[in-house]
């Protein structure tokens, strides 16, 4: 048997979510995560109990993708600098990276403000603070308290390298890949060897996270069941109207804000957005940004952005460019101010605003990220009460299922921005894809003749 390939490439395994032609529908991994969502939201909805029992099942798909995380963004962000050769390189693309981050970030903590002052969708509640269980938000607020500037920047070095990984701390384990991949810059030939090795590890893991992807129905299915069991439907009606305008929200900022990014650097957010279904879906039904995390690193390079900007601006993103997180606070904390019968000022909300800008990165990779954020920002301003949190609690998780899709499409555009400006977006590429063409970067099937 011999294996043949198109002159000029390498075999390699066929695009994710570009199914061979013919193939059934009910194979394509997105129907089944869709079906698998489905089913667990039946499940959790009629038999609670049994729900909750199935929640091992999206704990265990979300600790076989955090598994690999680590070597992952490692094994990307080390080559990818390792070949840029001028350091210079990584200063621009890193600056270009953090100042698109915080214009952006700024932006949505924005809109979040403008359409709770517009919507307003906890007034006329007239909750009397004193009247809440503070119990159950006490370790959140603990937790941002426990959160300070120095403390976050001296948690970014880890003690010891292997620690990084072990802890699967995404900033350290970043931190760490980018020395390691200046260091193999600058002794050039040296590393090659070295490049070798890192590169062949790199084709291994991302066929692992192809064979992982496997069992996303399963982990969807758990997550979502569990969800579904344990809030239950009827929690979210007592607050539809935080939930629905916090969604509202965040499709017009992904429609309007990212949608319009993306068209002036020549592409489509929705075009995008079906790109990334079968991720979005994952996240949808897990509620965990973090577990397409790799995928997202291997579509955003068949995309046609560079291995370097990739490796230097998805990890960085999941930090520091939160955008669905930054939607979530300003709006949440002037719902719980409403709810309270508060009025803030201009000032007040002003001020507002400018804690969550640092609070946001204060808290970043922080388990509980987005009701940490929103406890560290209202303990600065004491118009709102902390106890107001409470009120929101029963629906947070719902809640951080449109945070964690936001997130997601948004550094998904960014690195394509990021990519654009710094020259490193091959645009063929990039329209091939978006549009369900066979990608210029990737080669066509292997063919296979029997001898």
């Amino acid at each position: 048997m011999t294996v043949k390939a198109a002159p000029g490439v390498s075999p390699s395994h066929p695009q994710p979510g570009v199914p061979p032609a013919g193939k059934p529908l009910w194979t394509h991994l997105y129907v089944q995560v869709i079906a698998a969502i489905v089913l667990g939201g039946l499940i959790g909805h009629f038999w609670p109990a049994f729900g909750e029992s199935l929640k091992p099942l999206g704990d265990a798909f979300i600790r076989l993708l955090k598994m690999i995380i680590a070597p992952v963004i490692f094994l990307t962000v080390a080559t990818g600098i390792a070949h840029l050769r001028d350091l210079k390189d990584v200063g621009r693309v890193a600056g270009k990276a953090f100042a698109y981050f915080l214009t952006v970030s700024t932006l949505a903590l924005i809109v979040g403000l403008v359409v709770a002052n517009v919507v307003q969708p906890g007034d006329g509640m007239n909750v009397d603070p004193a009247s809440l269980d503070t119990g159950a938000v006490a370790q959140y607020s603990q937790a941002a308290h426990d959160q300070t500037i120095t403390g976050f920047l001296l948690h970014i070095i880890p003690e010891t390298v292997t620690g990084a990984f072990a802890e699967g701390e995404i900033l350290q384990v970043l931190f760490f890949s980018i020395l390691f991949g200046v260091a193999l810059a600058i002794i050039g030939e040296r590393g090659k060897p070295v490049m070798t090795v890192l590169e062949s590890l790199s084709q291994a893991f991302f066929r692992l996270v192809h064979i992982l992807m496997k069992a996303a129905p399963i982990g969807a299915f758990g997550a979502f069941a569990f969800t579904i069991g344990r809030y239950g439907i009827d929690s979210v009606v007592n607050l539809a109207a935080l939930v629905g305008t916090f969604y509202l929200t965040s499709l017009i900022f992904v429609l309007g804000v990212l949608g319009a990014i993306a068209w002036a650097n020549g592409f489509s957010i929705l075009k995008l957005i079906r790109y990334l279904k079968e991720e979005l879906l994952l996240v949808l039904g897990t509620s965990s940004s973090e577990a397409a995390l790799p995928s997202l690193i291997e579509k955003m390079e068949r995309a046609g952005a560079r291995k370097s900007v990739v490796g230097l601006v998805v990890p960085t993103g999941y930090s520091f460019n939160l955008d669905g997180t930054n939607i979530y606070m300003t709006l949440a904390a002037l719902f719980i101010a409403q709810a309270c019968g508060i009025d803030l000022t201009l000032g007040e909300q002003l001020l507002l605003l400018g804690v969550a800008m640092l609070s946001s990165k204060g808290a970043a990779g922080v388990t509980g990220a987005g009701f940490i954020t929103l406890a560290a920002t209202l303990a600065v301003v004491p118009s709102v009460p902390l106890a107001g949190m409470a009120l929101i609690l029963g629906v947070d998780r719902f809640m951080s299922e449109c945070r964690a899709l936001t997130n997601f499409v948004g550094n998904a555009v960014a690195t394509l921005v990021v990519a654009r400006w710094d020259g490193a977006l091959d645009v063929e590429a990039m329209r091939a894809a978006l549009n369900g063409e066979p990608s210029p970067l990737v080669a066509p099937p292997v063919e296979v003749d029997e001898d």
